[in-house]
């Protein structure tokens, strides 16, 4: 079983568990490949931090192709299964066929597709608006039928909370999963409270939680299949924020070259892997 088709199967299989996944918000390959090292049994390719990672705001700037090659690039460098971000699925439910189509020859093990109006923002931020449920019920009916022959895991993501209060956001929740979601994603939790309602209101769905109000072992017990944690995102931010800020007043970064770190980060790479490989070839050369 090749990658592209053997990271679906595992991801269906940690849920199968019924473990919390922890996935890690995740920009690059490199971040990919370090929380894979760290244990972490699937990583999140965050929409939100590719666009960043490209210099634009997570305001529907990206397109589709864009977000699908972040997401092959990422796939591509670990084993662990890639949940990737597919926005809207970048137009109606014609364009979100191809993009699951996309999304699936790229590697990803799963993708969440949302009912914002485009163009999208952040879920985090005011002013989102929604389309008709029935228009994001085509798009996840045209999903599922896109992914047949796949073990694709298919996330039906609602923003209706900010706006439309929490009515709204399960009646959308529970229309998608009976359009053929795998899990339900109610967006933009901002309060413990909030999290309450979507454990409660939601018990016998699949869960999706995109936040880090709590620690996973309380997000486990409240029920919930996945974790996407931005934590580690919006830490790096800061720390690259912080030491960048370091160099230019002083001139430099204290203990910046660590050579235990410098190993680490080629261990992370495969670079001894990638030597010996080579060196078993170069008699041949």
């Amino acid at each position: 079983m090749g990658r592209v088709t053997a990271a679906p199967a595992r991801m269906r299989a940690l849920l199968g568990s019924r473990e919390l996944i922890v996935a890690p918000f995740v920009t690059d390959a490199l971040q990919a490949r370090l929380a894979a090292a760290t244990g972490f049994s699937a990583v999140y390719m965050t929409g939100f931090g590719t666009a960043a990672a490209r210099g634009y705001p997570d305001l529907g700037l990206l397109t589709m192709t864009e977000m699908v090659d972040a997401a092959r690039t990422i796939a591509a460098a670990v084993e662990v299964p890639v949940i990737a971000d597919a926005d809207t699925g970048y137009g109606n439910a014609v364009n979100v066929s191809r993009t699951i189509h996309e999304y699936a020859a790229a590697g990803a093990a799963a993708v969440h597709i949302e009912d914002q109006s485009w163009p999208k923002r952040c879920g985090f931020l005011a002013g989102k608006e929604v389309v008709p449920v029935a228009a994001m019920v085509a798009k996840v009916r045209a999903a599922n039928e896109a992914r047949a022959g796949t073990d694709l895991v298919l996330i039906g993501r609602t923003d209706a909370l900010q706006p439309l209060g929490w009515d709204d956001a399960e009646r959308r929740a529970r229309s998608y999963r009976d359009a053929g979601a795998d899990l339900v994603f109610v967006d933009g939790i901002l309060t413990e409270g909030d999290l309450d309602q979507y454990a409660r209101r939601l018990a016998d769905v699949p869960r999706v939680y995109n936040g880090a109000l709590l620690p996973s072992a309380d997000v486990a017990a409240r029920g919930f299949a996945v974790q996407l944690h931005p934590g580690t995102m919006l830490s790096a931010f800061a720390h690259m924020r912080d030491v960048l800020a370091e160099l230019k007043a002083s001139g430099q970064i204290p203990g910046a070259f660590d050579p235990a770190v410098f190993a680490d980060m080629l261990r992370v790479l495969g670079v001894p892997e990638t030597l010996a490989l080579a060196g078993k070839y170069a008699a041949d050369e």
